[in-house]
C-alpha cells in the first residue's frame, strides 16, 4: 500500500508540474501576443468627433481621416477664424485631411477684449486658456492615433511656441511657424502691455505710440498680445533638444513684430529647424513663402 501511495503522490506531482507548466506558457503567450498587438494595434477613430471637442473648434472634411491640420489663428481677434479652413482646402491638396481652426479664450467669450479693460496679468490667465484648449484639441486626435499638424501664424505663431514651451516639441506630429519672433524687444511688448500701439520700423527698430489706444478693445488686444510675445523663447525651447520637426518662416522687413535677429536665426539652426525668408513685411511670408513652407513642413501639395 506504501508504494501505491508513493505511485500515486509521484503521478500527482508530474500532473501539477505539467499543468503549471501549461498555465506558464499560456501566460507568456498570453503577455506576449497582448504587447504585440498593443503594439501594432490600429487608430481608433470614432465615426463622429465628440460633442466636447466639436464645441473648441470650426472644421471641414471627412471626420475620420488620419490626418488633421490644425490652424492656430492670428488676432488676437474676437471672433473664431472660419474662412481659413474654406482657403486652406481652396489652396491645398488637403485630401484624406481634416482641416481645423480650434477656438481661442477670447473667440469663445468675445467680451474679454470687446468688455472691460483687462490687466496684463488677466491677459496671461487668457492666453493660457487658449493653449490648454489648443493643447485638448491636439491630445483628443492624437489619443485616436491620427497625425497631427499645426500652423500658426503672427499671434498664433506665438501661442504656438508657447504650447512647445509647456507641452513639448512632440505634443503634435510637425509644426509651421510664420511671422513670428523667439525674443522679441522687451520696450516692443512694454509699450504693449501699456496699451499703446508699437510696430517695427524695416523690421528692426521698435517704435512705440506715446499715447495709449484710445478704445478699450484696442488696450486689450494689445495687453493680450503682450502678454504671450514677451516671453522668451530661446531659454524656453533650449531644453529641447531638436526642432527638426519644425519649419520656421519670417519676413526680413517685418513690420508688425519685428524680423528674426541673427541670435534667433542661429538658435534656430543650432536646433536643426527649417527655416525660411525672404524680403517682406508681417504679411508676405504667408502670400509669398505658405505654398513652399507646406510642402517642406507637411508634405501638402498645393492645387494645381
Amino acid at each position: 500500500m506504501k508504494k501505491v501511495f508513493l505511485k500515486m503522490k509521484n503521478q500527482n506531482r508530474f500532473h501539477f508540474v505539467i499543468n503549471l507548466v501549461v498555465i506558464t506558457l499560456f501566460t507568456i503567450c498570453t503577455y506576449s501576443c497582448s504587447k504585440d498587438d498593443d503594439g501594432g494595434k490600429q487608430p481608433v477613430i470614432a465615426d463622429e468627433i465628440s460633442e466636447e471637442i466639436k464645441e473648441l473648434i470650426f472644421y471641414k472634411g471627412d471626420e475620420k481621416a488620419s490626418t488633421v491640420l490644425i490652424n492656430v489663428q492670428g488676432g488676437p481677434a474676437p471672433v473664431l477664424d472660419e474662412d481659413t479652413v474654406d482657403w486652406l482646402i481652396e489652396t491645398f491638396n488637403t485630401t484624406g485631411i481634416l482641416t481645423v481652426t480650434v477656438h481661442q479664450a477670447q473667440t469663445k467669450n468675445s467680451n474679454l477684449l470687446l468688455g472691460n479693460e483687462i490687466t496684463l496679468n488677466e491677459a496671461a490667465s487668457f492666453n493660457t486658456e487658449s493653449i490648454e484648449i489648443l493643447y485638448k484639441t491636439i491630445k483628443y486626435f492624437k489619443d485616436e492615433g491620427r497625425t497631427v499638424y499645426v500652423v500658426g501664424a503672427s499671434f498664433g505663431a506665438f501661442i504656438t511656441q508657447e504650447l512647445i514651451a509647456q507641452k513639448g516639441i512632440d505634443v503634435a506630429d510637425k509644426f509651421l511657424i510664420i511671422s513670428g519672433r523667439l525674443d522679441i524687444n522687451e520696450v516692443f511688448w512694454q509699450g504693449l502691455a501699456d496699451g499703446r500701439n508699437a510696430e517695427f520700423e524695416n523690421g528692426v527698430t521698435p517704435v512705440v505710440a506715446p499715447e495709449p489706444f484710445d478704445n478699450v478693445f484696442n488696450r486689450n488686444e494689445a495687453r493680450l498680445f503682450a502678454a504671450i510675445v514677451k516671453n522668451r523663447y530661446t531659454q524656453e525651447f533650449n531644453a529641447i533638444e531638436s526642432l527638426s520637426n519644425l519649419t520656421y518662416i519670417y519676413g526680413e522687413t517685418d513690420e508688425a513684430v519685428g524680423s528674426l535677429t541673427a541670435v534667433e536665426v542661429a538658435f534656430l539652426e543650432s536646433k536643426n529647424a527649417n527655416i525660411l525668408s525672404g524680403s517682406g513685411g508681417h504679411d508676405e511670408p504667408f502670400e509669398d513663402f505658405i505654398e513652399q513652407g507646406f510642402s517642406e513642413a507637411f508634405d501638402i501639395e498645393a492645387l494645381q
